[in-house]
């Protein structure tokens, strides 16, 4: 995690600083979740989420940009209604570092006015994000992943291991940009994220033996891994029983809009050493 951390961060102190090619603003809007609490419903339980943004103009095609976004998520079985018996719920904060490549269905420049003043776009990136899902008792918040809800990091299930609380994802997905005037732009995009990590809500695989997490993860560990509705008088034991889908990964998206002002770096443009070994004022002629 570090080094992709690391990468994203290093690529763009290898982005040449031309003048006029630079923005930077904020976004604003809202994010949220889709995993074994929510398999499918789009928008369902969002957040308020936002963050900033820079980009680097290649052309009227082209943009590079690296985002800083935090926002948070939620789940839970009563209101998705996918497993309502089942009654589990989970909240978490989410912060995401991510570097993305955009491409303009149309020419495009911001400052233009008279043309090449808007265009949808594509975009699809890699990102670093942290979360941490928490889950409530009689009003009180607590931390799942410390507790071993699945029996991590208890004797009879040696195999399930405590999972990342830093993970990585791939962002992809389309906006709008729109030039106001000679240095503004202004849109919004819809992105989601495919993750490498299936605990997003602290549910995966199977229930866990009630007795072992009492006795080895705490009382409330065995509480909040099995909140199961059962009806007057049952006594189940959902021991080994499914209680996620492993199968398939979680996902998280941001829907977006932003306000981004063009900025120059000084004088005419990019360091003399670049300009020694690479000719970029005829390269950017071609726009």
């Amino acid at each position: 995690m570090k080094k992709i951390f690391i990468a994203i961060i290093a690529f763009t102190s290898f982005l040449p600083l031309r003048a006029q090619r630079n923005e930077i603003g904020l976004m604003l809007g809202t994010s949220y979740y889709l995993g074994d609490l929510n398999p499918s419903k789009q928008f369902l339980l969002t957040k308020p989420a936002g963050g900033v943004i820079y980009r680097y103009v290649i052309n009227r095609r082209w943009a590079v940009k690296i985002n800083g976004l935090f926002g948070s998520i939620a789940g839970n079985d009563a209101v998705s209604k996918f497993n309502e018996k089942r009654n589990l719920s989970f909240k978490s904060n989410i912060f995401e570092i991510s570097s993305q490549v955009e491409l303009n269905f149309l020419p495009y420049m911001t400052g233009n006015t008279e043309k090449d003043y808007f265009t949808p776009y594509i975009f699809a990136g890699i990102s670093v994000f942290s979360f941490n899902p928490k889950a409530d008792t009689n009003g009180v918040w607590f931390n799942l992943q410390p507790l071993g809800t699945e029996g991590q990091g208890t004797s009879m299930y040696s195999d399930r291991k405590p999972y990342s609380l830093m993970n990585v994802s791939f962002p992809f997905g389309l906006g709008f940009k729109y030039s106001v005037g000679k240095n503004v732009c202004i849109g919004a995009e819809w992105g989601l994220r495919k993750t490498t990590t299936d605990y997003m809500d602290d549910v995966s695989t199977t229930y866990a033996d009630p007795v072992v997490l009492a006795a080895e993860n705490t009382r409330i560990a065995e509480i909040l891994a099995d909140r199961s509705i059962i009806n007057v008088g049952e006594n189940v034991n959902n021991t080994g029983l499914q209680r996620g889908n492993s199968v398939t990964k979680d996902w998280y998206s941001f829907a977006v809009a932003f306000i981004t002002v063009k900025f120059k770096t000084g004088g005419k443009g990019s360091c003399p050493a670049y300009n020694k070994h690479y000719n970029f004022k005829e390269y950017f002629k071609k726009d």
